[in-house]
């Protein structure tokens, strides 16, 4: 409680709307791993556009999908991505995904206690011998693997349809599918307008954009 109290001293809200208006989704298929995030930049009552990518793509077949603040998504993002290409060009070896959702894990809870980040993620990633893989993490530094995620008030209404509909091995088409039904519900039952989402896979042969 006291470093509840100490954390809201110098501005830090936990759970605060900004970082649950972002809409991330995520699910592991047959080979591949996708996450689906909307494309919305806003603040306050204001949208400024309506092409923000936030998923970013940490190395060749690591890509996270970040919910928060513009400033703090950006600025931890980047630093993320920075130290993993550093990783890499130190050890002359890349990080497996599991490598690099402990390594961010970690970034957030030591954050935590100095300087919060208020930002949630999607970690997706393909390793040779693992396959796909899919790292839920939020700004409080918990971690978890899982098959499929979602963060943001569109949780609320895909959780149920990703427990409904999902199956281990989806091919891409009932991916995709699946993926195309929780957008229809957010676009139809969710107060916020959510006109636009942009949708990266990862696989054996690396990260793409596709049409979602």
């Amino acid at each position: 409680a006291d470093r509840a109290q100490a954390l809201v001293g110098f501005g830090f809200r936990p759970g605060s709307a900004k970082e649950k208006m972002d809409i991330l989704l995520g699910l592991v298929g047959k080979d591949y791993v996708m996450t689906v995030a909307d494309r919305a930049q806003a603040r306050s009552i204001v949208v400024f556009k309506h092409d923000e990518d936030k998923i970013f793509e940490l190395d060749s077949k690591i890509i996270m999908a970040t919910a928060g603040p513009q400033g703090d998504r950006a600025n931890f993002a980047e630093y993320i991505q920075r130290n993993i290409q550093l990783y890499k060009y130190r050890n002359d070896l890349p990080l497996t995904t599991k490598g690099a959702a402990n390594f961010t894990r970690t970034e957030l809870a030591t954050f935590l206690r100095k300087s919060p980040y208020q930002v949630n993620l999607l970690m997706a990633g393909h390793d040779k011998k693992v396959g796909p893989s899919l790292y839920y993490m939020d700004y409080l530094g918990s971690m978890h693997k899982m098959d499929f995620g979602a963060h943001g008030y569109g949780s609320y209404f895909c959780l149920s349809i990703f427990d409904r509909y999902f199956k281990k091995d989806m091919s891409l088409e009932q991916g995709k599918e699946l993926m195309q039904k929780c957008i229809k519900e957010l676009q139809t039952r969710f107060l916020i307008n959510c006109p636009k989402f942009i949708c990266k896979i990862v696989t054996a042969e690396g990260t793409k954009v596709i049409d979602i």
